[in-house]
């Protein structure tokens, strides 16, 4: 997938940065991943959901809260309550960029943030809201550290470890996370809230999710992520969550209205890969792309793919139908093309734009009659059929393309 790489400043002087995982097609819908507890972008749900969701055609970013990985700041000075604001500066910048409404994702406490932040970015800014193991009690994280908090309470800083990684906490994280009251914040929601939770999360409790969806208002949705740890480390677990916020997030990021299906025809129009094109008929869409050979995402079939699956698919179907016009009993077709064609060669002759080589040398087409039900005449006759269908005469008789613009 093609990833752009984001920096949104603060106004406390530093820069939030971020990775914008886009879809090789057009763009349906936006999305924002927030890290767990002292992750960042880079942890495996994050990658693992903003590619998936990116699949879908929706746009994810995942970006690092203050003091952790490429953004700037203090950590040990922010707290929960800069976390919050961190996710509102990202979110009203997705939305003035995409002008649409945004998908928030949080893992662990960045579910947390994510509900808590959803009043300050504004319920029309907002599509809906999912969180992967978010503790239902913000101060629950203070157990997570090691660390003489109550001097740090009196002296104002000390040393810490959290997760064993050292940081210098201050007065004000401790202060920002014991006041938050996120039970409260998800009561007052009105939008739609899918909880993703694994009954056997050591850090973050299944209560926590009970709580949770108790608080919140329908529509609600829940999703057992059963024997996932909590930083889903195992890649199936990460990945078993990214697609159903996905698949979740469907209902509720419909289609652009500005992008109508054509009434005729088809309508292709250029994606955000290298490669990477939308293709829209009067009732489907789907996408086109070259292999990572020749710098390909290979989200889609190639054009030579499409190109072959048209005549195959329309050989498949003449055949069918023919028989069934017979009487005979046909019990389907296995048909294999190829063209011969190098293939990278083509792409950098067709880059030059006089069109020097890039005629098709050949098409093979072979086709496998299944079943033994059929007399060889009648599979004599089912062959010869293949080369009447619709898409082989168009492509061996006269073809004019014209160009309009």
């Amino acid at each position: 997938m093609p990833t752009e790489t984001i920096s949104i400043p603060t106004e406390a002087g530093h820069a939030l940065e971020g990775s914008l995982e886009l879809p090789t097609g057009l763009i349906r819908g936006i999305a924002l991943f927030a890290h767990c507890f002292t992750c960042t972008r880079r942890s495996k749900a994050a990658v693992a959901v903003a590619r998936a969701l990116s699949k879908e055609g929706i746009a994810c970013l995942r970006f690092d809260f203050t003091g952790l990985g490429g953004s700037g700041g203090e950590f040990g000075r922010a707290g929960f309550a800069t976390d919050v604001a961190d996710l509102v500066l990202v979110a009203h910048y997705l939305v003035g960029r995409f002008e649409q409404p945004v998908l928030l994702v949080g893992h662990s406490l960045g579910g947390a943030a994510v509900l808590a932040a959803a009043e300050d970015i504004g319920p029309d800014n907002i599509a809906a809201i999912a969180t992967i193991g978010a503790p239902s009690d913000v101060p629950h994280v203070l157990e997570r550290i090691e660390g003489d908090l109550a001097a740090i309470r009196e002296t104002g800083e000390g040393e810490v470890s959290i997760g064993g990684r050292a940081f210098r906490l201050g007065r004000e994280f401790i202060e920002r996370v014991e006041n938050a009251d996120l039970l409260a914040e998800v009561g007052q929601l009105r939008k739609p809230v899918l909880l993703l939770h694994s009954p056997t999360d050591a850090i973050v409790g299944i209560e926590n999710a009970s709580a949770l969806f108790g608080a919140a208002k329908h529509p609600k949705s829940f999703v057992s992520l059963e024997g996932a740890d909590h930083l889903l480390l195992d890649s199936r677990d990460a990945e078993f969550a990214a697609s159903m916020i996905a698949s979740w997030a469907h209902r509720y990021l419909p289609l652009r209205d500005d992008w109508p299906m054509p009434e005729e025809g088809v309508v292709v129009k250029t994606g955000h890969g290298k490669f990477g094109t939308e293709v829209h008929t009067d009732s489907h869409r789907f996408l086109v792309d070259e292999p990572g050979s020749v710098g390909g995402d290979d989200t889609g079939p190639t054009p030579y793919d499409l190109l072959l699956a048209a005549l195959g698919s329309c050989t498949a179907m003449t055949m069918k139908l023919y028989a069934e016009r017979k009487g005979w009993p046909f019990e389907g077709a296995s048909i294999q093309l190829t063209h011969e064609r190098n293939h990278e060669k083509d792409c950098a002759e067709c880059a030059k734009g006089d069109g020097a080589g890039v005629g098709i040398q050949a098409l093979t087409r072979r086709i496998e009659l299944l079943g033994d039900a059929l007399t060889d005449e009648q599979r004599a006759k089912i062959i010869a059929i293949a080369d009447k269908c619709p898409v082989h005469r168009t492509l061996e008789g006269p073809l004019h393309i014209h160009t309009a613009h």
